[in-house]
């Protein structure tokens, strides 16, 4: 009996889009001796080209995207665009957009010069740690639906919800913990001025005790105040057996003042009020820089942002 063994199977060589990184299916575009998976890729490439800007290509490969036809098409309404507007003065615009896919040098580099590809932008500056753009266009020369477009077309989709339509309240700049600052910042420095004494070697001078006196008086705004979310965060986790990292803070705190105090009242030493002072002040900056870094992240969402803005209702078949 014969067997037959089958011819093998011919081997097809995917070709991908040059822009966008997609498998050409059908019928490719090519141009310049590179192939493209439909018009819109090619049509950006051309765009980029003949801007001078196709170096884009060679800080990331394959950068772009495909956008669904007719997904901005709500910003065809003029009242929906205008609230998404910052500024607006006869044709000038201004737009902040956020755009989640910038993540390199490369983005920053073709977005900030998007007034070279798409005629009427004026100027667009991005926010990298926000992942944010700003861009100033002219109205009578674009318009708010073309520029989007213009930015998912080239991979940069902007993220448009309804928190974004109704705003979104500013980050208020919290004072306390600078009020907090200032203190300890103040009466740090003024302590170690009036340890002077000590630290030249002049403690046994009439005015060293007096000096430790004032420097108690000024050591108590620091625990009071400047150091009081750390006591009472101490006190909560004691309080419901549980040891947070404020405590040990807490009682360093606490240790230096009362022994400083008695050391002071009884004469048997200058203190460590300056060192009490100092740490709090250190700590303060550590958790104003801690709270700046937060702000900045932009990971809180609010529920409407899980909203569209428009739907594509079908009829029949279509």
């Amino acid at each position: 009996m014969d067997l037959k063994i089958p011819p093998p199977a011919p081997i097809v060589e995917k070709t991908q889009c040059y822009h966008c990184g997609a498998d050409c299916v059908g019928s490719i575009r090519y141009f310049e001796e590179k192939a493209f998976c439909c018009d819109g890729c090619s049509t950006v490439f051309q765009i980029l080209n003949e801007s001078g800007l196709d170096a884009y290509y060679d800080l990331n490969a394959h950068p772009g995207t495909k956008g669904a036809p007719g997904r901005y098409a709500f910003l065809d309404h003029q009242d929906v665009a205008d609230k998404f507007l910052d500024f607006q003065e006869g044709n000038h615009s201004r737009i902040t957009l956020s755009l989640p896919a910038i993540h390199c040098t490369s983005c920053i580099w073709l977005l900030e010069h998007l007034y070279q590809i798409q005629e009427g932008v004026l100027r667009s500056e991005v926010n990298f740690p926000q992942k944010e753009a700003y861009i100033h266009f002219d109205a009578s020369i674009i318009d708010l639906r073309s520029l989007v477009e213009l930015l998912d077309r080239i991979g940069y989709p902007p993220s448009l919800s309804l928190e974004n339509l109704e705003g979104k309240a500013p980050r208020r700049i919290n004072r306390r913990i600078l009020f907090q600052l200032g203190v300890a910042g103040f009466c740090f420095g003024n302590i170690m001025l009036l340890s002077f004494p000590e630290y030249i070697g002049m403690a046994d001078l009439a005015f060293a005790q007096f000096f430790g006196w004032i420097s108690i008086l000024l050591a108590l705004p620091v625990v009071a105040y400047s150091a009081q979310d750390y006591l009472r965060s101490a006190y909560n986790g004691i309080r419901t057996w549980r040891i947070n990292m404020d405590v040990p803070i807490a009682i360093g705190i606490s240790t230096l003042f009362l022994r400083s105090t008695y050391d002071i009242l009884a004469g048997t030493g200058a203190g460590y009020l300056d060192s009490m002072a100092g740490l709090v002040f250190f700590l303060l900056i550590g958790k104003f820089y801690q709270s700046k870094t937060y702000a900045l992240l932009s990971f809180d969402r609010d529920y409407k942002s899980y909203f569209p803005i428009a739907i594509t209702r079908l009829q029949g078949e279509e």
